[in-house]
C-alpha cells in the first residue's frame, strides 16, 4: 500500500533558517565571548546565519608506478626530464 502525496513530509521544513531564536541568538554570543550575565534577554543584535557551502572535491593526482608511463601534460614533462638518467 502506498503513501498518500498530502501525507507525505516536505522538504520546505528542512531548508537553512535564516532566523535564529533568543535562546539561540544568546547562546551563539556566549560561545563568541559577547555575553554578559547582567545583559537583558531583550533588544538583543542581530546574529550572522553562517552557512556552509559543500565545495567540490579535489581529485587526488596519484604517482605513476615505476613501470607506468607518465601522463601526457605540461606538468609531467620536466618531471620526466628529471627521472631520467644523464649520459
Amino acid at each position: 500500500m502506498s503513501l498518500h502525496s498530502s501525507l507525505k513530509v516536505d522538504q520546505a521544513g528542512a531548508a537553512v533558517r535564516t532566523v535564529f531564536t533568543r535562546v539561540e541568538r544568546i547562546k551563539e554570543m556566549i560561545k563568541k565571548g559577547e555575553w554578559a550575565d547582567d545583559r537583558s534577554v531583550t533588544n538583543l543584535p542581530k546574529t550572522k546565519v553562517v552557512r556552509v557551502k559543500a565545495g567540490k572535491k579535489k581529485a587526488k593526482e596519484e604517482a605513476p608506478a615505476a613501470g607506468a608511463p607518465a601522463k601526457a601534460g605540461a606538468k609531467a614533462a620536466p618531471a620526466a626530464k628529471a627521472a631520467a638518467p644523464k649520459k
